[in-house]
Formats: C-alpha cells, structure tokens, sequence
C-alpha cells in the first residue's frame, strides 16, 4: 500500500462544535471539501468510516467515526469521534485539520501542528465497484 505524508496532501481547517442535545462533537468542514456519505477516514493511526452529512444549519459535517461502512452509514455502534477529540486535548471552538488523502475518498484528521503519514486504500476495480453497488442496493 503506497504511504502519503501529511505535507504532501492537501490541507482544510474545520472547526469542532457541539451538536445535539448531549452536545456531542461534530467535525464542521469547507463545503467542497468531502462528499456526502461514507467515506474512509484515518485519525490517529485508526482507520475509521464516516457518514458526511449536510447538517440542518446546512453545514458539512462529521458527527462520528465508526469501525466499518455499515456501522458508519447506521451510525451505530461505537463512536470514536469524541475519544479522538478528547485523546488529541481539542475540543468545541477549537481547530481540526483535514487532509484530503484521496478526494472523495479517504481523508485524515489530525490535530493542528500535527504531522501523519497516511497508507493509500486501494480502490477496487470499476467491475467489481459496480458489483458492490448493485449489492447495497
């Protein structure tokens, strides 16, 4: 798996906000910046999956990271995002930075000041792409 270092890729500062009634932290990104869905996101050395949504303030955001796709699109199971907040010292009003790994795809999240190197994910074939869609729907 071919490896990317953080200075090599682009670069978005987001901004951490409380959500809801527990008040939760949100990744709050550019609009542009991730697609909306699921998408592969590494933060500290984990790989994680994310559901990327538009809020009801209309703002992109990231409410959770979650072991695997399902998990992520059910938003069910464990989130890791606060742990992430909380092990990184950050927190509501504060900066995340996000790097765009492989647009559209995969992106990391790092604290600011912070260096990583991320592994590319390969992307599978357009065959066997079309063949999982079909699956998932």
């Amino acid at each position: 798996m071919p490896s990317l270092s953080s200075d090599g890729v682009e670069t978005v500062r987001a901004s951490i906000e409380q959500a809801g009634a527990l008040n939760r932290p949100r990744i709050v990104v550019p609009e542009g910046t991730m697609p909306e869905g699921v998408v592969r996101v590494e933060a500290g050395n984990t790989t994680y999956h994310a559901d990327v949504q538009v809020g009801l303030d209309d703002e992109v955001e990231v409410r959770g990271l979650y072991e695997n796709v399902r998990l992520a699109r059910e938003r069910d199971g464990e989130n890791r995002l606060g742990e992430w907040v909380d092990e990184k010292g950050l927190e509501a009003g504060r900066s995340a930075l996000v790097d765009i790994v492989v647009d559209g795809e995969q992106y990391g999240l790092r604290a600011p000041g912070e260096d990583a190197v991320y592994r590319v994910a390969e992307t599978p074939d357009d065959s066997l792409a079309s063949i999982a869609e079909d699956l998932d729907e």
